[in-house]
């Protein structure tokens, strides 16, 4: 008989894995609800003129990335697509997420949405969020440069 050491950190990342298949698989597959397949991972930081926003959105092309914003309400969205299959390919292991993606952020009073900015460059999304005392209420599509 063997003793195996008990980390409970193993068996809390399993169940979360588990979880995390089964939340995020199963209603987009019986179409009740639409749910992003991964999350770009992001920086947030501010400054005294705007809140800057950095995502990390590897091997996504500019034209799959879609920038929104809905009141007071910013939402980065897209989609990374898989490699095509190839005959003389054997993988051994896929752990990157594929598929769509979405995250989206309340943005604070202060911030004037009409003039933010964005730029994708090697695989980072770049967001300026300049700093405003006026507040408007409205839907806008900001172009990614």
């Amino acid at each position: 008989m063997n003793l195996v050491k008990w980390n409970p950190f193993r068996e809390l990342e399993d169940v979360s894995n588990r979880l995390n298949t089964l939340f995020g698989r199963l209603p987009s597959e019986q179409g009740q609800l639409t749910l992003a397949d991964w999350q770009p991972v992001v920086d947030i930081s501010e400054t005294d003129n705007a809140y800057l926003i950095k995502a990390e959105i590897p091997e996504v092309e500019k034209k799959d990335v879609k920038v929104s914003l809905h009141g007071d309400m910013l939402t980065l969205s897209g989609e990374r697509h898989q490699e095509k299959e190839e005959t003389n390919k054997k993988f051994h292991r896929i752990e990157r997420a594929y598929g769509s993606f979405s995250r989206s952020f309340r943005l604070p009073p202060d911030t004037d949405g009409s003039t933010i900015s964005a730029e994708f460059k090697n695989g980072m999304l770049n967001l300026t969020l300049p700093k405003s005392k006026q507040i408007a209420s409205r839907s806008i599509d900001i172009s990614i440069a």
